[in-house]
């Protein structure tokens, strides 16, 4: 991407969370505990599901795409957060702060339609499950992967490409811990109209336009199952869409926060920030393997072999 030697040179500095030192070292802990757990437990889960043959079915292929997302969502802010939490001058140069605010938007876009698959796959599981097998094939599961990345790298390059040709002449603290659009056009000294405009046209409407696929889609999923006359089906479903909806709300009600109004910074912006960006990636793990017994007894599996072929190689 080719940027001009205006902003080039340009050096931001991120505020971060606290100017405070201690409260500083207090959000040290909570994200590198928060990062290593989200690496343990998406790991886990694409081991787990790599390693049980019973699990290579199109839910769990989803399921273990989603803990890649989730791996690569939190890794794009939490380690750079990381090192600004110990050191004082907190800076990220201009091209830095693009290609950061790029793979956000890239991959954090990509969940959002990973999202939708996953509930289009319970659709199709629920509501015509004589088809599922043909119309959810290896094939048709590949492909649609693809269109989620294809869809996020779109996306992404309409969010950066209006924000490369702004001068930044002034003030150089963004007041945020990572590099996104709305605090950083504060920062611009040319007219940001149009990336306002690009903005609500871009992020606003695929957060709006995915949450309310996702409502619809759970509303005939729900419907479905209550016409569903064994209770032991009913709740064996009802357990698999709980884990989707909470990951929805969690995930979409700080975008729906953040990203579908004008662009104008609260003061809140930064602490909401913090659920879809570094909770829910960690929380994702915990909601589907603690509600679905499958997993539970794969890991388990999983486990035994480890412990044997770590107690092979001591002997």
């Amino acid at each position: 991407m080719a940027v001009s030697n205006e902003t080039r040179a340009v050096d931001f500095i991120l505020l971060g969370l606290s100017r405070d030192p201690d409260i500083q070292m207090a959000f040290f802990v909570l994200f590198l505990v928060t990062y290593l757990l989200t690496i343990a437990g998406n790991l886990l889960i694409l081991m787990t599901i790599y390693a049980d043959s019973h699990l290579h079915t199109p839910m769990y292929f989803f399921l273990s795409h989603l803990s890649f997302l989730d791996l690569s969502f939190a890794t794009v802010t939490v380690p750079k957060s990381l090192v600004h939490f110990l050191y004082p001058r907190k800076t990220i140069t201009f091209n830095d702060c693009i290609t950061q605010m790029f793979f956000f938007h890239f991959i954090g876009s990509a969940e959002c339609f990973h999202l939708i698959l996953m509930a289009y796959d319970r659709y199709v599981a629920i509501c015509n499950p004589l088809h599922y097998a043909t119309i959810m094939n290896r094939q048709a599961c590949l492909l649609l992967v693809f269109f989620t990345w294809v869809g996020g790298f779109l996306h992404a390059s309409g969010q950066i490409f209006p924000i490369i040709p702004l001068s930044f002449c002034g003030p150089n603290e963004i007041d945020h811990f990572f590099c996104d659009a709305h605090p950083l056009y504060l920062l611009a000294c040319s007219s940001i109209s149009i990336c306002e405009i690009v903005d609500m046209a871009n992020s606003g409407a695929i957060t709006l336009i995915c949450f309310l696929v996702l409502f619809i889609s759970y509303v005939y999923i729900i419907s479905t199952i209550l016409r569903i006359r064994s209770a032991e089906g009913r709740q064996k479903a009802f357990s698999t869409c709980a884990s989707h909806l909470l990951v929805v709300t969690v995930f979409f009600g700080p975008c729906v926060f953040i990203y579908m109004r004008p662009s104008v910074t609260f003061a809140a912006d930064k602490q909401v920030s913090i659920f879809y960006c570094i909770v829910t990636p960690c929380l994702n793990p915990f909601i589907y393997t603690l509600r679905n017994e499958v997993m539970k007894k794969s890991m388990k599996k999983l486990g035994g072999r480890i412990m044997y072929f770590l107690e092979t190689h001591k002997s």
